[in-house]
Protein backbone atom coordinates (compact mmCIF):
# COMPACT_ATOMS: atom_id res chain seq x y z
CA UNK A 1 0.00 0.00 0.00
CA UNK A 2 1.52 3.54 -0.57
CA UNK A 3 1.84 6.09 2.26
CA UNK A 4 -0.96 7.75 1.07
CA UNK A 5 -4.12 6.89 -0.72
CA UNK A 6 -5.02 8.93 -4.44
CA UNK A 7 -8.58 9.92 -2.94
CA UNK A 8 -6.80 11.58 -0.16
CA UNK A 9 -4.31 13.73 -2.12
CA UNK A 10 -7.53 14.57 -4.86
CA UNK A 11 -9.67 15.89 -1.94
CA UNK A 12 -6.41 17.47 -0.47
CA UNK A 13 -6.13 19.57 -4.07
CA UNK A 14 -9.73 20.08 -4.39
CA UNK A 15 -9.79 21.83 -0.98
CA UNK A 16 -6.71 24.09 -1.26
CA UNK A 17 -8.42 24.58 -4.97
CA UNK A 18 -5.02 24.06 -6.39
CA UNK A 19 -4.22 23.57 -9.71
CA UNK A 20 -2.12 20.67 -10.16
CA UNK A 21 -0.64 17.70 -8.07
CA UNK A 22 3.15 16.21 -8.90
CA UNK A 23 3.98 12.53 -7.54
CA UNK A 24 7.91 11.94 -7.75
CA UNK A 25 9.75 9.81 -6.09
CA UNK A 26 12.00 10.97 -3.30
CA UNK A 27 9.49 13.32 -2.29
CA UNK A 28 6.27 13.95 -0.43
CA UNK A 29 3.38 15.37 -2.82
CA UNK A 30 3.15 18.55 -4.28
CA UNK A 31 0.51 20.48 -5.33
CA UNK A 32 0.86 23.76 -7.57
CA UNK A 33 -1.46 26.42 -5.38
CA UNK A 34 -1.65 29.91 -6.58
CA UNK A 35 1.05 29.36 -9.04
CA UNK A 36 3.39 28.00 -6.65
CA UNK A 37 4.96 24.86 -5.65
CA UNK A 38 4.45 23.81 -2.00
CA UNK A 39 4.99 20.04 -0.72
CA UNK A 40 1.81 18.70 1.26
CA UNK A 41 2.88 17.98 5.05
CA UNK A 42 2.25 14.08 5.18
CA UNK A 43 3.71 13.27 8.49
CA UNK A 44 7.06 13.32 6.70
CA UNK A 45 5.71 10.67 4.30
CA UNK A 46 8.64 10.52 1.44
CA UNK A 47 7.47 8.77 -1.93
CA UNK A 48 9.27 5.75 -2.95
CA UNK A 49 9.06 3.80 -6.43
CA UNK A 50 6.05 1.54 -5.01
CA UNK A 51 4.24 4.20 -3.93
CA UNK A 52 4.11 6.08 -6.82
CA UNK A 53 3.92 3.27 -9.08
CA UNK A 54 0.97 1.90 -7.20
CA UNK A 55 -0.48 5.18 -6.97
CA UNK A 56 -0.11 5.22 -11.05
CA UNK A 57 -1.68 1.83 -10.77
CA UNK A 58 -5.28 3.19 -9.00
CA UNK A 59 -5.89 5.61 -11.53
CA UNK A 60 -4.85 4.74 -15.12
CA UNK A 61 -6.18 2.36 -17.59
CA UNK A 62 -4.54 -0.98 -18.96
CA UNK A 63 -4.04 1.24 -22.34
CA UNK A 64 -2.47 4.11 -20.55
CA UNK A 65 -0.22 1.83 -18.43
CA UNK A 66 0.56 -0.13 -21.83
CA UNK A 67 1.81 2.87 -23.47
CA UNK A 68 3.54 3.87 -20.34
CA UNK A 69 5.34 0.40 -20.73
CA UNK A 70 6.03 0.66 -24.58
CA UNK A 71 6.74 4.71 -25.11
CA UNK A 72 7.72 5.98 -21.66
CA UNK A 73 4.64 8.04 -20.90
CA UNK A 74 0.71 8.57 -21.22
CA UNK A 75 -2.41 11.14 -20.77
CA UNK A 76 -5.45 11.07 -19.72
CA UNK A 77 -8.51 12.35 -18.10
CA UNK A 78 -10.06 10.59 -14.95
CA UNK A 79 -12.87 11.82 -13.37
CA UNK A 80 -12.93 11.89 -9.37
CA UNK A 81 -16.08 12.94 -6.73
CA UNK A 82 -18.58 15.42 -7.33
CA UNK A 83 -17.77 15.16 -11.27
CA UNK A 84 -14.43 17.00 -10.62
CA UNK A 85 -12.05 15.84 -13.63
CA UNK A 86 -8.35 15.71 -13.71
CA UNK A 87 -6.20 15.89 -16.87
CA UNK A 88 -3.63 13.05 -16.35
CA UNK A 89 0.47 12.88 -17.49
CA UNK A 90 2.14 9.64 -15.85
CA UNK A 91 5.53 9.14 -17.33
CA UNK A 92 8.76 7.54 -16.35
CA UNK A 93 11.77 9.28 -14.99
CA UNK A 94 15.26 7.97 -13.44
CA UNK A 95 13.19 4.40 -14.14
CA UNK A 96 10.85 5.36 -11.55
CA UNK A 97 7.47 6.24 -11.88
CA UNK A 98 6.00 9.53 -11.86
CA UNK A 99 2.59 11.37 -12.33
CA UNK A 100 1.62 15.09 -13.10
CA UNK A 101 -2.51 15.76 -12.43
CA UNK A 102 -4.05 19.36 -13.55
CA UNK A 103 -7.92 19.74 -12.33
CA UNK A 104 -10.17 20.55 -14.90
CA UNK A 105 -12.97 23.20 -13.34
CA UNK A 106 -15.92 22.09 -13.38
CA UNK A 107 -17.77 24.94 -14.61
CA UNK A 108 -17.10 26.74 -17.48
CA UNK A 109 -15.76 30.56 -17.06
CA UNK A 110 -17.38 33.41 -19.24
CA UNK A 111 -15.60 35.63 -21.12
CA UNK A 112 -15.99 38.22 -18.68
CA UNK A 113 -14.46 35.83 -15.94
CA UNK A 114 -11.73 34.96 -18.23
CA UNK A 115 -11.33 39.15 -19.36
CA UNK A 116 -10.71 37.73 -22.81
CA UNK A 117 -10.20 39.91 -25.65
CA UNK A 118 -13.59 41.65 -26.67
CA UNK A 119 -12.42 40.81 -30.66
CA UNK A 120 -12.56 37.16 -29.79
CA UNK A 121 -16.69 37.36 -30.08
CA UNK A 122 -17.06 38.36 -33.31
CA UNK A 123 -14.26 35.84 -34.50
CA UNK A 124 -15.94 32.64 -33.18
CA UNK A 125 -19.03 33.47 -34.93
CA UNK A 126 -17.60 33.71 -38.36
CA UNK A 127 -18.59 30.94 -41.48
CA UNK A 128 -15.40 29.93 -41.79
CA UNK A 129 -11.28 30.43 -41.16
CA UNK A 130 -8.53 29.55 -38.66
CA UNK A 131 -8.37 30.64 -35.25
CA UNK A 132 -5.41 29.64 -33.36
CA UNK A 133 -4.78 30.12 -29.47
CA UNK A 134 -1.39 30.21 -27.96
CA UNK A 135 0.76 30.20 -25.14
CA UNK A 136 3.31 27.81 -23.26
CA UNK A 137 1.89 24.47 -21.44
CA UNK A 138 -0.39 25.47 -18.61
CA UNK A 139 -1.00 29.16 -19.93
CA UNK A 140 -5.16 28.43 -20.21
CA UNK A 141 -5.68 27.84 -23.63
CA UNK A 142 -7.86 24.65 -23.17
CA UNK A 143 -9.62 26.63 -20.81
CA UNK A 144 -10.63 29.52 -23.29
CA UNK A 145 -11.33 27.39 -25.86
CA UNK A 146 -13.72 25.60 -23.98
CA UNK A 147 -15.68 28.67 -23.06
CA UNK A 148 -15.62 29.63 -26.75
CA UNK A 149 -17.25 26.38 -27.56
CA UNK A 150 -19.80 26.75 -24.94
CA UNK A 151 -20.33 30.67 -25.67
CA UNK A 152 -21.18 29.38 -29.37
CA UNK A 153 -23.43 26.33 -27.25
CA UNK A 154 -25.04 28.92 -25.36
CA UNK A 155 -26.05 31.36 -28.08
CA UNK A 156 -26.19 29.33 -31.79
CA UNK A 157 -26.91 26.53 -33.64
CA UNK A 158 -24.04 24.91 -35.18
CA UNK A 159 -22.12 21.43 -35.35
CA UNK A 160 -19.18 21.25 -33.19
CA UNK A 161 -16.72 18.54 -33.55
CA UNK A 162 -13.60 18.44 -31.01
CA UNK A 163 -10.55 16.57 -31.36
CA UNK A 164 -9.11 16.63 -28.13
CA UNK A 165 -6.13 14.48 -26.48
CA UNK A 166 -7.44 13.91 -23.89
CA UNK A 167 -11.43 15.50 -23.65
CA UNK A 168 -10.90 17.73 -20.59
CA UNK A 169 -13.84 19.90 -20.46
CA UNK A 170 -17.18 17.45 -20.94
CA UNK A 171 -19.49 19.95 -23.01
CA UNK A 172 -23.68 18.90 -23.46
CA UNK A 173 -25.82 19.68 -26.50
CA UNK A 174 -27.54 23.27 -25.70
CA UNK A 175 -28.55 25.13 -29.04
CA UNK A 176 -25.02 23.10 -30.52
CA UNK A 177 -24.67 19.49 -31.13
CA UNK A 178 -21.39 18.77 -29.76
CA UNK A 179 -19.44 15.67 -30.79
CA UNK A 180 -16.16 15.11 -28.69
CA UNK A 181 -13.72 12.40 -29.74
CA UNK A 182 -10.66 11.47 -27.95
CA UNK A 183 -7.07 11.38 -29.67
CA UNK A 184 -6.38 7.39 -29.48
CA UNK A 185 -9.98 6.06 -28.23
CA UNK A 186 -12.24 7.23 -30.24
CA UNK A 187 -10.05 8.38 -33.51
CA UNK A 188 -6.28 7.49 -34.21
CA UNK A 189 -4.90 10.79 -34.35
CA UNK A 190 -5.45 14.58 -35.48
CA UNK A 191 -5.66 14.14 -38.56
CA UNK A 192 -7.60 11.49 -39.45
CA UNK A 193 -9.87 13.32 -37.14
CA UNK A 194 -10.08 16.51 -39.27
CA UNK A 195 -10.43 14.27 -42.24
CA UNK A 196 -12.99 12.32 -41.00
CA UNK A 197 -14.47 15.73 -39.67
CA UNK A 198 -15.35 16.89 -43.06
CA UNK A 199 -17.90 14.50 -43.85
CA UNK A 200 -19.96 15.08 -40.45
CA UNK A 201 -21.40 18.15 -41.62
CA UNK A 202 -19.45 20.46 -39.14
CA UNK A 203 -19.84 23.88 -38.87
CA UNK A 204 -16.53 24.20 -35.97
CA UNK A 205 -13.73 22.14 -35.21
CA UNK A 206 -11.66 21.96 -32.51
CA UNK A 207 -8.19 20.48 -32.98
CA UNK A 208 -6.08 20.26 -29.48
CA UNK A 209 -3.14 20.20 -30.86
CA UNK A 210 -1.09 21.41 -33.73
CA UNK A 211 1.70 19.77 -33.25
CA UNK A 212 2.90 18.01 -36.93
CA UNK A 213 2.85 19.08 -40.50
CA UNK A 214 0.27 16.83 -41.49
CA UNK A 215 -2.06 18.18 -38.91
CA UNK A 216 -1.48 21.83 -39.52
CA UNK A 217 -2.16 21.19 -43.23
CA UNK A 218 -5.49 19.34 -42.83
CA UNK A 219 -6.94 22.26 -40.19
CA UNK A 220 -5.89 24.41 -43.08
CA UNK A 221 -7.34 22.69 -45.75
CA UNK A 222 -10.63 22.73 -43.56
CA UNK A 223 -10.33 26.13 -42.77
CA UNK A 224 -10.09 26.93 -46.67
CA UNK A 225 -13.31 24.36 -47.29
CA UNK A 226 -15.63 26.85 -45.38
CA UNK A 227 -15.17 25.60 -41.72
CA UNK A 228 -14.47 27.57 -38.31
CA UNK A 229 -11.06 25.97 -37.20
CA UNK A 230 -9.81 26.22 -33.82
CA UNK A 231 -6.25 24.85 -32.91
CA UNK A 232 -3.28 25.22 -30.83
CA UNK A 233 0.21 25.71 -30.54
CA UNK A 234 2.85 26.11 -27.76
CA UNK A 235 3.87 29.37 -29.53
CA UNK A 236 3.98 32.91 -27.89
CA UNK A 237 2.63 35.96 -29.75
CA UNK A 238 1.25 36.77 -33.08
CA UNK A 239 4.05 36.90 -34.97
CA UNK A 240 5.98 33.59 -34.33
CA UNK A 241 2.43 31.86 -34.54
CA UNK A 242 2.74 32.68 -38.45
CA UNK A 243 6.24 31.68 -38.77
CA UNK A 244 5.92 28.52 -37.05
CA UNK A 245 3.21 27.45 -39.16
CA UNK A 246 4.42 27.81 -42.06
CA UNK A 247 8.59 26.91 -41.10
CA UNK A 248 7.31 23.38 -40.21
CA UNK A 249 6.73 22.68 -44.10
CA UNK A 250 9.68 21.91 -46.24
CA UNK A 251 11.24 25.44 -47.91
CA UNK A 252 9.65 24.32 -51.20
CA UNK A 253 6.46 24.60 -50.04
CA UNK A 254 6.62 27.28 -47.83
CA UNK A 255 5.55 30.26 -50.42
CA UNK A 256 2.43 28.06 -51.03
CA UNK A 257 1.42 27.77 -47.20
CA UNK A 258 2.25 31.36 -46.73
CA UNK A 259 -0.78 32.04 -49.36
CA UNK A 260 -2.70 29.55 -47.75
CA UNK A 261 -2.27 30.71 -44.42
CA UNK A 262 -3.01 34.64 -45.21
CA UNK A 263 -5.90 33.31 -46.62
CA UNK A 264 -7.60 31.56 -44.07
CA UNK A 265 -6.11 32.47 -40.76
CA UNK A 266 -8.93 34.95 -39.07
CA UNK A 267 -6.95 35.75 -35.49
CA UNK A 268 -4.04 34.62 -33.03
CA UNK A 269 -4.68 34.58 -29.15
CA UNK A 270 -1.55 34.42 -27.44
CA UNK A 271 -1.75 34.25 -23.72
CA UNK A 272 0.11 33.68 -20.43
CA UNK A 273 -1.05 32.87 -16.72
CA UNK A 274 0.22 35.17 -14.15
CA UNK A 275 -0.41 35.01 -9.82
CA UNK A 276 -3.15 37.57 -9.12
CA UNK A 277 -2.79 39.69 -6.32
CA UNK A 278 -4.00 38.67 -3.25
CA UNK A 279 -4.18 35.41 -4.63
CA UNK A 280 -5.31 32.72 -7.55
CA UNK A 281 -4.20 33.36 -11.40
CA UNK A 282 -5.18 35.85 -14.26
CA UNK A 283 -4.17 35.61 -17.61
CA UNK A 284 -2.24 38.41 -20.00
CA UNK A 285 -3.10 38.42 -23.77
CA UNK A 286 -1.83 39.27 -27.16
CA UNK A 287 -4.90 39.34 -29.61
CA UNK A 288 -4.30 40.02 -33.50
CA UNK A 289 -7.24 40.15 -35.89
CA UNK A 290 -6.74 39.28 -39.39
CA UNK A 291 -6.95 42.39 -41.73
CA UNK A 292 -6.09 42.69 -44.83
CA UNK A 293 -2.83 44.50 -44.36
CA UNK A 294 -1.33 41.57 -41.87
CA UNK A 295 -2.99 39.15 -44.67
CA UNK A 296 -0.17 40.94 -46.88
CA UNK A 297 2.54 40.80 -44.30
CA UNK A 298 1.61 37.00 -44.21
CA UNK A 299 1.43 36.82 -47.75
CA UNK A 300 5.28 38.48 -48.60
CA UNK A 301 6.89 36.46 -45.75
CA UNK A 302 7.74 40.04 -44.14
CA UNK A 303 6.36 38.80 -40.02
CA UNK A 304 9.03 41.11 -38.35
CA UNK A 305 6.35 43.84 -39.03
CA UNK A 306 3.24 42.46 -37.55
CA UNK A 307 3.44 43.53 -33.80
CA UNK A 308 3.42 47.32 -35.01
CA UNK A 309 0.13 46.40 -37.35
CA UNK A 310 -0.75 44.81 -33.84
CA UNK A 311 0.32 47.62 -31.78
CA UNK A 312 -1.59 50.25 -34.09
CA UNK A 313 -4.32 47.95 -35.05
CA UNK A 314 -5.95 49.45 -31.65
CA UNK A 315 -9.28 49.69 -33.56
CA UNK A 316 -10.01 46.12 -34.41
CA UNK A 317 -9.36 45.23 -30.70
CA UNK A 318 -5.80 44.30 -31.68
CA UNK A 319 -2.93 44.51 -28.77
CA UNK A 320 0.35 43.43 -27.52
CA UNK A 321 0.98 40.80 -24.99
CA UNK A 322 3.12 44.02 -23.42
CA UNK A 323 0.43 46.54 -23.01
CA UNK A 324 -1.90 43.37 -21.77
CA UNK A 325 0.77 43.02 -18.68
CA UNK A 326 1.42 46.81 -18.17
CA UNK A 327 -2.86 47.37 -17.36
CA UNK A 328 -2.89 44.62 -15.35
CA UNK A 329 -0.24 45.97 -13.31
CA UNK A 330 -1.91 49.61 -13.25
CA UNK A 331 -4.79 47.74 -11.99
CA UNK A 332 -2.90 46.75 -9.58
CA UNK A 333 -3.57 42.59 -10.22
CA UNK A 334 0.06 41.55 -10.40
CA UNK A 335 3.19 42.49 -9.04
CA UNK A 336 5.54 44.02 -11.18
CA UNK A 337 8.05 41.65 -11.04
CA UNK A 338 5.43 38.61 -12.17
CA UNK A 339 4.97 41.20 -15.24
CA UNK A 340 8.51 41.43 -16.04
CA UNK A 341 9.07 37.91 -15.91
CA UNK A 342 6.12 37.29 -18.76
CA UNK A 343 7.17 39.83 -21.09
CA UNK A 344 8.82 39.48 -24.29
CA UNK A 345 10.54 42.72 -23.50
CA UNK A 346 11.19 43.08 -20.12
CA UNK A 347 13.42 46.51 -20.59
CA UNK A 348 11.02 48.38 -22.58
CA UNK A 349 7.91 47.58 -20.24
CA UNK A 350 10.07 48.27 -17.13
CA UNK A 351 10.57 51.65 -18.84
CA UNK A 352 7.28 52.05 -19.20
CA UNK A 353 6.13 51.17 -15.48
CA UNK A 354 8.95 53.13 -14.37
CA UNK A 355 7.35 56.20 -16.33
CA UNK A 356 3.91 55.46 -15.01
CA UNK A 357 5.12 55.37 -11.44
CA UNK A 358 6.55 58.93 -12.23
CA UNK A 359 3.02 59.91 -13.49
CA UNK A 360 3.72 61.12 -16.81
CA UNK A 361 2.04 57.87 -18.25
CA UNK A 362 -1.22 59.49 -19.47
CA UNK A 363 -0.76 62.59 -21.22
CA UNK A 364 2.09 60.71 -23.58
CA UNK A 365 0.33 57.48 -24.44
CA UNK A 366 -2.30 59.88 -25.81
CA UNK A 367 -0.01 61.13 -27.85
CA UNK A 368 1.63 58.01 -29.08
CA UNK A 369 -1.44 56.97 -30.00
CA UNK A 370 -2.01 59.53 -32.20
CA UNK A 371 1.33 58.86 -34.09
CA UNK A 372 1.04 54.94 -34.19
CA UNK A 373 -2.92 55.80 -36.16
CA UNK A 374 -1.26 58.04 -38.34
CA UNK A 375 1.36 55.77 -38.88
CA UNK A 376 -0.85 52.46 -39.52
CA UNK A 377 -2.83 54.56 -42.09
CA UNK A 378 0.11 55.50 -44.20
CA UNK A 379 1.21 50.89 -43.97
CA UNK A 380 -2.24 50.50 -44.90
CA UNK A 381 -1.77 53.09 -47.85
CA UNK A 382 1.32 51.27 -48.72
CA UNK A 383 -0.29 47.84 -48.47
CA UNK A 384 -2.68 48.52 -50.80
CA UNK A 385 -0.44 50.16 -53.26
CA UNK A 386 1.26 46.86 -53.17
CA UNK A 387 -1.35 44.73 -54.38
Amino acid sequence: MPKVSMEKLLATVIQFKASDLHISVGQPPVIRHHGRMKKLDLQGAVLDNDDTTALMKSITPDRCQQELQQRGGADFAIEYLDGVRFRVAVFKQKQTVGIVMRRIPSQFLTFEQLRTPEAIRSLIIRPRGLLLVTGPTGSGKTTSLASMVDFINTNYDRHVITLEDPIEYFHKHKKCTVNQREIGIDVPDFKEGIRRALRMDPDVILVGEMRDLETIRAALEAAETGHLVFGTLHTSGAASTVDRVVTVFPENEQDQIRTQLAGSLIGVLSQALLPRKPEGLIAAYEMMVVTPAIRNLIRENKTYRIDSSVQTGRKHGMFLLDDSLFRLWREDLCDKEEILLKSGRPNELAAKIAHAERGLDDEDEEGEDEEEEEDEEEDEDEDDDDE
